[in-house]
């Protein structure tokens, strides 16, 4: 597993910074406790997807009798798809819907659904954690995957923490070119899992 794709692929997927605008419109009638109590829930929340996603997605996959490399080319599409939203700084239709959107506003805790999931961790996170994850070798990996997810909590808790900063500092202009620059990393990774995906599927691609 590379510890450091993994780690770029999910700063770029999990996008503290883009979250900023969705989490002030969500908790703008919250006092201060309860925005609080719901960035901690939601960074929590974050950590645990991406461990357990590492951990059992073999199992997951292997259960509906999914190839790796069908996988990888599915959720290569998938990444590939979110990247070229966030290179319109466009929120991506896989992860969350307007009907989601206008549920969420009226939900009393959001920290879970749906801001850890799926605004912060949809469907190209964790079949990115499962890709990767397939290659662990070893128990010192395996703490690799640990700190990859204890890592998006914190940036997640530091960015929406600081939310109303952020927005007043950088802008909806200043994180959307953020927004768009990691979309630019994560098309090339999404590139990159997609050819491995097909040459797993069609060996003569690899010759």
């Amino acid at each position: 597993m590379d510890s450091t794709k993994l780690f770029v692929a999910l700063l770029a997927l999990v996008n503290p910074l883009g979250a900023v605008p969705i989490f002030i419109s969500l908790t703008e009638q919250m006092t201060h406790e309860e925005r609080r109590k719901t960035i901690i829930t939601a960074a929590i929340s974050v950590a645990v997807v991406i461990v357990v996603s590492g951990l059992l997605g073999q199992q997951i996959i292997d259960f509906f009798g999914i190839s790796v490399g069908s996988l990888q080319v599915g959720g290569g599409l998938v990444i590939l798809l979110t990247a070229l939203n966030m290179l319109n700084a466009k929120a991506s239709g896989s992860r969350s819907t307007p009907e989601e959107e206008t549920e969420a506003e009226t939900k009393p805790n959001i920290g879970v659904v749906p801001l850890a999931i799926p605004f912060l961790t949809g469907p190209g996170s964790i079949s990115t954690v499962i890709v990767y994850s397939h290659n662990i070798k070893g128990w010192t990996q395996y703490v690799g995957l640990l700190v990859a997810g204890v890592a998006m909590a914190v940036l997640v808790v530091m960015a929406l923490s600081m939310a109303g900063r952020i927005a007043r500092l950088l802008g909806r202009t200043g994180i959307n070119i953020a927004t768009r620059l990691m979309g630019l990393m994560l098309a090339a990774l999404a590139v990159e899992i997609i050819a491995d995906g097909l040459q797993r599927l069609l060996p003569v691609l690899a010759r």
